[in-house]
């Protein structure tokens, strides 16, 4: 392991905002309908910055406009497995109506940068571009092999991106180890002076399903009592009003028994979410890992108000956590009932790794040696990322965009929320945190 080079505010601090800005001022809107601008001109500027400090990027484009790119940076061990570290180019769409700041244009304001993506995920990629850039403008090499991959269309499952590069060149992935990207390695505050880095080690597999209900089709007129409509409408609030069960995982139990131990109150595995109480605004996301869930989100059934339809349709998103797949989908089945079938729109499995191994310690000491108040804790996540795909090929996946939070922010309600911003020093900190964890790594 190497020892972290001693270091004063480099290039990679300073660059790092102006790098993320750009990004923002790239509209790469993903509607999850192919209707977008796509990801090229984001790839496009990234590849000319790794260009400039030599480091030469693969580009592909799975479809048009639809890019990702992939380089590899020579680390002093070539016989080490390589550290893949991996960001999305794409966002959600925003308006512009809503927002305090135009989303695209990277406006610094209030010690911020605003916009699409300052958290999910330009912020991250800018600072794996401004640690790379300035470690080969100082010869500054990896310990090991570094791979770099900026992608497309996460932010609608990765069919065009991850999903994509896995099936079509594995090869590219097939001797890293390890992996790092999004939604993880930030702060909660516990006092002034504590804090916990929440690190992603699991999250939630994805079930995004088409419901159908048959019946008989009739006039509106006549007694039905077969009405695809009436079917879809009482399985649908069934499953919107479900409860399921808590389950903890390991990664959420650890969390919870962390955060009641630096709190100083006593860990109840009988209600969980006392615990949470403390948490402030991340409490919700945290709470969303507690047990599977299912929401729907699309109804559509009929054409015309005096004809009974023959089928009607529905969508839902629903969220499983590790381990519990199995369980989930026969309590969907159940609530549904028979004359109701399901099919996938989009379907990613669950994550679970150990929060364990040198890179995980690698993770805790960087964050220490820039904030002596910190501890890294694992927690799970409700949402997906590209993780999904890279475990495919046998990948250990963590979330740690590193960033020093003030205490006040609702960080978790920056992802796809309006006024999305991200703190120009939590930038800069991420940025010297994640330099050192390649040293560290």
């Amino acid at each position: 392991m190497a020892e972290p080079v001693e270091r004063k505010a480099g290039a990679a601090e300073e660059e790092v905002v102006e790098l993320c800005r750009e990004l923002i001022a790239i509209d790469s809107s993903n509607y999850g309908d192919g209707s977008g601008p796509g990801e090229r001109e984001a790839a496009e500027y990234t590849a000319a910055k790794l260009d400039e400090v030599g480091v030469e990027a693969q580009v592909f484009e799975s479809a048009p406009k639809r890019t990702s790119l992939v380089a590899r940076i020579e680390g002093e061990d070539p016989s080490r497995a390589p550290l893949l570290l991996h960001g999305h180019l794409d966002v959600v769409p925003a308006d512009a109506a809503d927002w305090t700041h135009d989303p695209f244009a990277g406006e610094i304001a209030d010690g911020c940068v605003w916009g699409r993506g300052a958290v999910d995920m330009k912020d991250m990629d800018a600072m794996m571009l401004a640690v790379v850039r300035e470690r080969m403008r100082t010869g500054r090499k990896p310990p090991r092999d570094i791979v770099l991959a900026f992608l497309a269309d996460e932010e609608a499952g990765g069919s065009y991106g991850a999903q994509w590069l896995v099936d079509r060149h594995p090869e590219l992935f097939a001797d890293c180890s390890e992996a790092v990207s999004e939604v993880g390695g930030f702060s909660v505050t516990v006092e002034e002076n504590r804090r916990l880095y929440l690190i992603e080690t699991a999250e939630k597999g994805i079930a995004w399903m088409r419901l159908t209900a048959r019946g008989t089709a009739g006039h509106g007129s006549m007694v039905n009592d077969d009405n695809a409509v009436t079917e879809l409408a009482e399985a649908v609030a069934r499953l919107g009003r479900h409860e399921f069960p808590i389950r903890l995982t390991k990664a959420v139990r650890t969390f919870l028994e962390e955060v009641c131990e630096e709190f100083g109150i006593p860990f109840d595995e009988r209600d969980p979410e006392a615990a949470l109480e403390r948490l402030g605004p991340v409490a919700g996301m945290i709470g969303a890992t507690l047990r599977n869930s299912v929401n729907p989100t699309v109804l559509s059934g009929g054409y015309k108000a005096n004809v009974i339809p023959g089928t009607a349709t529905a969508q839902v998103d629903g969220r499983f956590l590790p381990g519990m797949e199995e369980e989930y989908f026969a309590e969907i089945d159940r609530l549904l009932g028979p004359k109701v079938d399901r099919e996938f729109i989009q379907y990613l499995p669950s994550v679970e790794t150990e929060f364990s191994g040198g890179l995980v310690s690698a993770m805790g000491r960087a964050l220490e040696e820039e904030d002596p108040g910190s501890k890294a804790v694992p927690y799970c996540m409700s949402g997906g990322t590209d993780a999904k795909s890279f475990q495919r090929l046998g990948i250990r996946n963590f979330g740690f965009a590193p960033l020093k939070l003030p205490p006040e922010l609702n960080f978790s309600g920056m992802f796809h929320g309006v006024d999305e911003r991200v703190p120009v020093d939590s930038l800069r900190f991420g940025a010297r945190v994640l330099d050192r964890f390649i040293d560290l790594s």
